[in-house]
């Protein structure tokens, strides 16, 4: 029997950075028709739902709904668009698998066997979050069966809230990292670059210490500094300018190893704020993975496991990350550089996301558990009338 179909329920773009999203449901889509539903796009057009399959095989839905509606409005007419698709395609069972919560009543035609809420930002705590995050949020883990967590910060702060909270924190895919230590061709945009390069990929926003980025780069006018994604929230007129920063702009998950493997320190340099006290950076794994010596701020996160293991370099204030990157450098092709890759590899090796998403599986092929304060609600059953 087919497992029942999975309606995904997204803030992130399909072909946005590659990340746990994407990681998961790739996954997902091998043995069941996923569904990734992402925000509407707004304009002067007829509503309706504009749907592609990605070659992983997920089928991507970009609601296109007609300006001037209430936000409350304007997500009815996303759940009709999303009831009508799924009618035609054929779908009568279902499971709902939740990242924003902000986007529920987008489901709220739906009846399905389980809901799932894989959380893996404290979104409410993001710049220009939504007042209604927090109001969703009660409403979706009164919903919710399951609840999964992007890391151990984020299930701590979550675990008193639902009776059926797992931390499924950020993995890695390692073959695909560890293609960076095989030296391939350096890419052009980065190819004349002095060495040393300490780098940082991911996306540039608020999460970031611009001002740790400009100081280190203002220190060590020798290293370059070289950051990798797209700039999101913030005025890119904000952003440090120096002759040894280069922002090189968003790049393809497939390039990712090429850039890491010509890059001397992998950098971590998020600012401590409410954005990130509960952030899992999945860049850490892949760092370790590329073979890449790593230094961060002492996101929780980051401090445990990789820190505390010695896998990564924790500072707290811009002298000691200079030190720290100083270190790093230093240490190259020593006897304590492979020591410290040896445990990389180890910890790496507990880590995939088959075996996370196996690891979720397991409680979604269980018996439902509707936690106790769950409410009935009466909605049309997907292709159906309501019994």
């Amino acid at each position: 029997m087919l497992a029942p179909a999975l309606i995904v329920l997204a803030h992130l773009r399909w072909d946005f950075v590659f990340q746990r999203p994407q990681h998961l449901m790739t996954r997902a889509a091998r043995t069941r028709a996923v569904y990734y539903v992402e925000e509407p796009l707004f304009g002067e057009w007829d509503d309706t739902m504009q749907v592609r399959r990605d070659p992983s095989g997920v089928i991507v839905c970009t609601p296109h709904v007609r300006l001037g509606d209430t936000p409350r409005g304007s997500q009815a007419r996303t759940a009709a668009l999303l009831h009508t698709l799924l009618t035609s395609h054929g779908v009568s069972d279902c499971d709902l698998w939740v990242y924003t919560p902000l986007e529920l009543p987008v489901a709220d035609l739906l009846r399905p066997r389980l809901t799932v809420y894989d959380c893996m930002d404290e979104l409410a705590n993001f710049q220009g979050a939504s007042p209604l995050l927090r109001e969703r949020e009660d409403e979706l883990f009164r919903r919710a069966d399951v609840v999964f967590t992007g890391g151990h910060r984020l299930f701590e702060h979550k675990a008193r809230r639902h009776p059926n909270v797992h931390a499924f924190p950020s993995s890695v895919d390692a073959a695909h990292f560890r293609q960076a230590r095989a030296a391939p061709a350096d890419p052009a945009d980065q190819r004349h670059l002095p060495r040393p390069r300490l780098g940082y990929v991911g996306v540039i926003d608020e999460r970031l210490d611009l001002n740790l980025i400009d100081e280190l780069a203002e220190r060590r006018p020798d290293w370059q500094l070289v950051l990798l994604g797209p700039v999101v929230k913030i005025d890119p007129a904000s952003l440090p300018q120096a002759p040894n920063i280069h922002l090189l702009g968003m790049k393809a998950y497939a390039d990712l190893p090429a850039y890491l493997a010509h890059w001397d320190v992998a950098l971590l340099p998020f600012a401590l704020n409410a954005a990130t006290e509960f952030i899992s950076p999945t860049k850490t794994p892949e760092y370790l993975a590329a073979g890449r010596a790593v230094v961060s701020t002492p996101i929780h996160d980051v401090v445990r496991p990789y820190g505390q293991a010695g896998t990564a370099r924790i500072a707290g204030t811009t002298a000691a990350f200079e030190a720290a990157c100083a270190a790093a450098l230093a240490e190259q092709g020593t006897p304590a550089a492979a020591d410290r890759l040896a445990r990389a590899d180890a910890l790496l090796a507990t880590q995939s996301w088959d075996a996370t998403w196996a690891g979720m599986l397991a409680h979604l092929d269980g018996p439902p558990h509707r936690p106790p304060q769950a409410t009935s609600r009466s909605i049309p059953a997907l292709g159906g009338s309501d019994d």
